[in-house]
């Protein structure tokens, strides 16, 4: 009995000090990081934030769109939860309305669409990227497009144009203008949120190999 119950004591001692060194390198690796609590749940997710890199690089090649900025939105609006819905009936992963789904269907003569099928990973990024880069080419002529592309993704061009006016500046309204004009405290802040996780990416190298 007692051989039994040493090698018990061994196989537990073993496991703490495992447990310990594992807790350990996951600090290590948080704190080194530019946003320690971001990268401990991508740690915690399994692989789960890395798991639609390579769909992220054929979209962003696809619409010449920036992957950074693509996987920024998609962590922002799902956190990378391909069954995600929204309470506004949004799906999948860039969280993508029926509505938006249907202009590009349309757009694209995809026949024999449902609305399920956003919640295939690639559809969902096929539609969520030519909506967003719809919305890019609309701005492009602006100082810095992205604000009003991501303003447009999430409160539609409607409300784009009535803070443009909103701003006393009309069509010459800027991204800075755009932002102050701004009555909805959420779309400022999905911005704003987009934008720093985008650039977070962009410096840790996220795409920069592939």
């Amino acid at each position: 009995m007692r051989g039994i119950f040493g090698r018990v004591k061994v196989v537990v001692t073993i496991l703490a000090v495992v447990v310990v060194l594992a807790v350990a390198a996951f600090a290590v690796i948080s704190m080194a990081s530019d946003d320690p609590r971001y990268t401990a749940h991508e740690l915690l997710s399994l692989g789960r934030y890395d798991k639609y890199d390579g769909l992220i690089i054929e979209v962003s090649k696809q619409r010449n769109i920036p992957p950074e900025l693509i996987k920024a939105i998609i962590w922002k609006e799902s956190r990378f939860d391909t069954t995600k819905k929204g309470s506004q009936g949004e799906r999948g992963l860039m969280q993508i309305t029926e509505v938006a789904a249907a202009d590009w269907a349309k757009a694209g003569k995809v026949e024999g669409f449902v609305p399920t099928m956003l919640f295939d990973p690639k559809v969902n990024m096929e539609v969520g990227t030519w909506y967003l880069r719809r919305a890019l080419d609309h701005w492009s002529e602006k100082d810095d497009p992205v604000p009003f592309a991501l303003a447009e993704y999430n409160a539609g061009r409607g409300r784009v144009h009535r803070w443009m006016k909103d701003s006393g500046q009309g069509s010459t309204a800027d991204a800075k203008d755009l932002q102050d004009a701004m009555d909805f405290p959420g779309t400022k802040s999905y911005i704003a949120m987009i934008i720093s996780r985008s650039d977070f990416y962009r410096k840790r190298g996220e795409f920069t190999d592939r």
